[in-house]
């Protein structure tokens, strides 16, 4: 063949193939640092603390007849030293996905569901990151099992504001299978949530709901009964516990007042093993990606397994956070 005939065969081909699928791949991140004063039992540790940083790779490939291919990739690093923050290069979200009118179907390593449905409703102050994360909402996949391996289904939305997803995990850390089920219904300022997972032995459900009372005040809040385990120790001091949390934002201008409580009752029944935490936090939006904040988050805990913290835990925080 002609090299001319060459060239022009590979120019058609190259303006040809963007007919076929439409393709488009974003980059993402978010740096979120504080400085912190915390004080464990005794001990005190001031430094500079990561809140889960990290940058992603998302895109989408419109394949016709209304199916699209995507995918998620997140590497989490601390910014303070340069390091990722695990010896796994795609920490974060590692997913492949296929969606159409019917649904969407994910396969890799993504949190389940059922956490965002509780967790993303009441955390408004630091998206459930750093040291004023609930120390209280207890998964049994993300603690137990980790949440790699899965293949989950999500219906589109119906009724108006109604998505439903569940998902199955290979055998993890514990050796059993992972299974969790969530939905969510929004309705004008009302959002509620509802979740179960489980995995071996444990499992638990949660409800949760968020409204919008006026333009610049929103509520949220959840219950959760759950089987929990102490920290490292599978099987050991395990028993039911009943938690909760509210939590409020007031806004102002580019100003944000925030203030949650959660408490956890008795693990199993056994006494001075429950436990409570409130957080109050200021959020200054100085645009729709930079803001910095500070907060004082406290956790009381006269715990005999100190399961969470040395008998008591606070910190005092300042922090900047840049979305991109």
């Amino acid at each position: 063949m002609k090299p001319t005939l060459v060239c022009a065969a590979l120019t058609a081909a190259c303006f040809a193939a963007p007919a076929l699928a439409q393709s488009s791949v974003n980059v993402y991140g978010r740096l979120n640092v504080t400085v912190e004063s915390q004080k464990n039992g005794d001990l005190r540790d001031d430094g500079v603390f990561n809140n889960r940083s990290h940058i992603g790779f998302k895109g989408v490939e419109d394949l016709g007849g209304g199916l699209k291919a995507g995918f998620v990739l997140e590497n989490e690093f601390n910014p303070g030293t340069g390091s990722q923050s695990s010896s796994q290069f795609w920490s974060g979200q590692a997913e492949v996905r296929l969606a159409s009118r019917y649904g969407m179907v994910r396969l890799g390593r993504f949190n389940p569901e059922s956490y965002y449905a509780a967790t993303d409703l009441t955390s408004l102050h630091n998206h459930n990151d750093g040291s004023s994360a609930d120390r209280f909402y207890f998964d049994p996949n993300m603690q137990l099992n980790g949440v790699s391996n899965k293949i989950a289904y999500r219906t589109p939305t119906m009724l108006g504001g109604l998505w439903i997803e569940g998902s199955v995990q290979e055998a993890g850390l514990i050796g059993e299978r992972g299974y969790d089920l969530a939905m969510q219904y929004v309705r004008g300022d009302l959002i509620v949530g509802g979740g179960y997972s489980e995995a071996g032995d444990f499992s638990q459900f949660s409800i949760s709901a968020q409204y919008k009372v006026m333009p610049n005040l929103l509520l949220g809040g959840y219950f959760q009964r759950a089987d929990i385990d102490q920290q490292g120790n599978y099987r050991r001091y395990a028993g039911k516990r009943n938690s909760l949390r509210a939590a409020v934002m007031y806004t102002r201008g580019a100003t944000e007042l925030h203030a949650n409580f959660g408490y956890a009752d008795n693990i199993g029944g056994l006494d001075k093993t429950n436990s409570y935490q409130y957080t109050l936090a200021v959020n200054q939006n100085l645009s729709k990606r930079t803001k910095v904040y500070a907060f004082y988050t406290h956790v009381g805990n006269d715990d005999i397994l100190q399961v969470y913290t040395r008998s008591e835990f606070s910190s005092v925080a300042l922090g900047v956070r840049h979305a991109f």
